[in-house]
């Protein structure tokens, strides 16, 4: 079984930084891309930013600049350092990650976290 458990999320004012992290847990061989989703209420769920096993991270046009996601393999685990939040960043935000299990069949799946609400408000 594997695990994806968010954590970092809250209540911030316009302007300030939230640090969510996702660590994955469980029978893993390997972990390949890495993303960061969110959706707001009434809205689908968008890719805010994948990130490659090497690093390489593809933002969404409406956080460049602000959003820098990072991964620490060693740790299975990745991070959203996000900055000069705004009111239209508030939704609940998802890790996902494609993941080799380390038992049969080894076949790649995606998993998901349970989410972590991001609110922007003052």
């Amino acid at each position: 079984q594997v695990l994806l458990v968010e954590s970092g999320g809250g209540l911030v004012q316009p302007g300030g930084s939230l640090r969510l992290s996702c660590a994955a847990s469980g029978n893993i061989f390997r972990i390949d891309g890495m993303g960061w989703y969110r959706q707001a209420p009434g809205k689908q769920r968008e890719l805010v930013v994948g990130i490659t096993s090497s690093g390489t991270a593809n933002y969404a046009d409406s956080v460049k600049g602000r959003f820098t996601a990072s991964r620490d393999n060693a740790n299975n685990t990745v991070y959203l350092q996000m900055n000069s939040l705004k009111p239209e960043d508030t939704a609940v935000y998802y890790c996902n990650a494609d993941i080799i299990p380390i038992v049969y069949p080894y076949k790649r799946n995606s998993y998901w976290g349970q989410g972590t609400q991001v609110t922007v408000s003052s």
